[in-house]
């Protein structure tokens, strides 16, 4: 949200509650209003007036409402200078109504029904995550761009059409019934994991892990698992979102810089263990589905499966690589993405070595050329193979391609190292 230029300690911090707060400000505003363009124009406003107001009056006590208030009362005020239509005038009114309405879906949760909004199946695939990034998120357009490695003039159409869609074919803002969930269950769960990688590992350069999605993307699918505690892939989405984030406090390092710290060299003993105890036992209840019978487990409880071996392992050392890989060759005959064969190239060469795991790292070059993981796990791996220049190369090839501040630290610690200790 550095769209204002300023880059003072205090706009800072007004700009990391605004990020952490806009889902919930645009969700309950597009629940009243029933306009996406207008809840958002409002999230935005209020936050030049925070900019204006707390750096010199401090933060309320009450950030989330403060901004909500705000919102509104600028909603209300657009919609009366523009005084165009007779309904405006009554969604001004419904804005001050705070008298209890009629239920719009199976469960009431604001955002949620702002994800359900954004997945609804008139949207295309790639709206609907770039949408609820934009909105439950409160992503730039630039940082989304990234994130799918396209032009921010591409992804801005994108959102800007998607918007159009929802309000041109008045599509409801609503949780849909419970008989109606599990056929747009896919897209949700698609758009929730994407959420929840962004707070993973940032596309951007502010903060590189944002807690306030991984949280919010966990808080909504522990919602949808209340709704439907027998959907395998639901269950494996929360076992995969738990497992990795129990790894969080040790993903960092403790220096100024705060460079990203890799799995073979994390603290262990720093993982949230109740995490990762919760996250085992949902793959146990998966792997017991689809033991008595149930049907073969989707992507993402094949997902949930790798981080429990991984987490299972006492040290990177006594992982159980060789189940990894089988893990792998299960999800690639799911998601034969680049992305799922380049994780399997690391586990092959922890298994065959570093040459065998750089020659399929190598067949992913066209199609992963502007992914800056391809080119710091081709690095990783040429300079265990004692190519260090070809390695430098690379971690400058990815270096060059990340906004991360973490993931960037990180690389430049690999650069003034010419030569790493084997891992």
């Amino acid at each position: 949200m550095s769209s204002r230029g300023d880059t003072t300690p205090a706009a800072l911090d007004v700009e990391r509650v605004f990020r952490r707060e806009h889902g919930r400000v645009v969700a309950q505003l597009a629940r009243r209003l029933g306009d996406l363009d207008l809840a958002e124009d409002a999230a935005a406003e209020a936050l030049v007036v925070a900019l204006e107001r707390w750096p010199t009056d401090g933060l309320p006590p009450n950030p989330g409402a403060w901004l909500t208030t705000t919102a509104q009362r600028r909603a209300i005020d657009r919609i009366r200078r523009e005084r165009q239509r007779d309904d405006k005038h009554r969604a001004a009114q419904m804005i001050l109504d705070d008298t209890p309405h009629e239920a719009t879906g199976v469960v009431e949760d604001d955002r949620l029904r702002l994800v359900f909004t954004c997945c609804h199946p008139a949207l295309a695939p790639e709206a609907r995550v770039a949408l609820t990034l934009r909105l439950l998120g409160g992503l730039t357009v630039p940082e989304i761009a990234a994130a799918f490695l396209v032009p921010e003039t591409t992804m801005a159409q994108r959102i800007t059409r998607a918007k159009a869609k929802i309000k041109g074919a008045h599509i409801p803002y609503r949780v849909p019934a419970a008989a109606d969930l599990p056929a747009r269950l896919e897209a949700v769960l698609a758009v929730l994991y994407l959420v929840f990688n962004e707070g993973y590992l940032a596309t951007g350069s502010g903060e590189p892990l944002r807690a306030e999605l991984t949280q919010e993307a966990l808080r909504l699918t522990r919602v949808l698992h209340e709704l439907l505690p027998e959907e395998p892939e639901v269950q494996g989405l929360l076992a995969l979102q738990l497992l990795v984030e129990a790894r969080r406090p040790a993903r960092l390092d403790d220096a100024d810089d705060a460079a990203l710290v890799p799995l073979d060299r994390q603290d262990r003993s720093r993982w949230d263990a109740a995490l990762v105890a919760e996250g085992h036992a949902l793959v146990r209840g998966c792997l017991a589905r689809v033991a008595a019978g149930g049907a073969p487990p989707g992507r993402f409880q094949v997902l949930a499966a790798v981080q429990a071996v991984h987490t299972d392992a006492p040290t990177f050392a006594a992982t159980d690589w060789r189940q990894v890989l089988a893990l792998y060759d299960q999800l690639l005959a799911l998601d034969p993405s680049p992305v799922a064969r380049l994780n399997r190239a690391v586990a092959l060469a922890e298994l065959d070595g570093p040459q065998v795991g750089l020659a399929e790292v190598d067949r992913l070059a066209e199609r992963l050329a502007r992914y800056p993981a391809w080119h710091s796990t081709r690095a990783a791996l040429l300079r265990r193979l004692g190519r260090d220049e070809e390695a430098r190369a690379g971690d400058q090839a990815a270096l060059a391609l990340t906004a991360n501040t973490a993931e960037r630290a990180f690389l430049e610690q690999r650069l003034a190292h010419v030569t790493d200790p084997p891992d």
